[in-house]
């Protein structure tokens, strides 16, 4: 389809950033074309009716939060290098992400309990729109459930701190007071998030076309793939492919847009649905 083929309806820009174009073509050739002939802006085409999304199940590392949780822990040992390089190549499905897991705990071996607490206060950053998506989402009577391969250590305080419902990960095994190298089975893996995302669904009896999916890696595709709406945020290239929507300029932010909400102020986190 070329992009001058995309013929809509465009409505009033909201915030100065942000504005619906209504059309009646088929939405994965519009996508397309208008990602071609505007290369450098964030757009996600879908079905108008189902915009508002009741459950959102979003990754954490380098999603929710703006790092990677294990390559930190890694510094604090000397070998980040090493172990973001491991953490890359998982992230982009070029080698298994359980195994890869494995070897990267295995090197944590011995460390106290306390630099993984220390690592949390001076490393975890909360990303950019987190806060506001997610409390928007709730506030609007939707449910936020964070899946992460990351840890129970992280997951805990960040689901917190940006207001999940609930938040599901792996167990670092601990000894006292110290890591053993080990994590609790079974793995927190892709096929888990997957499963988390539709036995939400189920529980919350909502449609599928009413769930959206969030993450960067290749360990998120499948329940990308699975939600009503699969975003890809920051990605890595076989994610944003596998993707429905891409966000690879703005913050979290530009999903709430995508939603039909408008910011009310720049100090409030609840965001209002447009012209209201």
């Amino acid at each position: 389809m070329a992009a001058d083929a995309v013929r809509g309806r465009a409505g009033p820009v909201v915030d100065g950033v942000a504005c619906d174009v209504r059309f009646d073509e088929d939405p994965t050739g519009a996508r397309t074309a208008l990602q071609d002939a505007l290369p450098t802006i964030d757009i996600i085409v879908q079905i108008a009716a189902d915009r508002r999304r009741s459950l959102i199940v979003a990754d954490m590392d380098s999603t929710m939060i703006t790092v990677e949780c294990i390559d930190e822990l890694a510094d604090y040992v000397g070998l980040k290098t090493e172990v973001a390089e491991v953490t890359e190549r998982a992230m982009r499905g070029e080698i298994d992400f359980a195994g890869a897991l494995r070897d990267r705990v295995a090197l944590l071996a011995g460390m106290p309990e306390t630099t993984v607490a220390e690592c949390l206060r001076e490393r975890v950053r909360i990303m950019g729109g987190a806060q506001a998506l997610i409390g928007t989402v709730r506030a609007h009577g939707g449910y936020a459930l964070l899946v992460s391969g990351g840890f129970t250590h992280f997951t805990g305080p960040v689901a917190s701190e940006i207001g999940f419902d609930r938040a599901v990960a792996n167990r670092l095994v601990v000894r006292d007071g110290v890591l053993t190298g080990v994590t609790e089975l079974p793995i927190v893996d892709a096929d888990t998030k997957r499963v988390a995302l539709l036995t939400e669904i189920a529980s919350q009896g909502l449609s599928l076309s009413k769930s959206l999916a969030v993450g960067d890696g290749a360990n998120d595709i499948p329940m990308i793939q699975a939600a009503g709406l699969g975003v890809a945020y920051h990605a890595k290239p076989k994610t944003e492919a596998a993707a429905d929507a891409r966000v690879k300029f703005g913050d979290l932010s530009v999903i709430l847009y995508a939603m039909g909400f408008s910011k009310p102020s720049a100090s409030d986190e609840c965001w209002k649905i447009a012209g209201v």
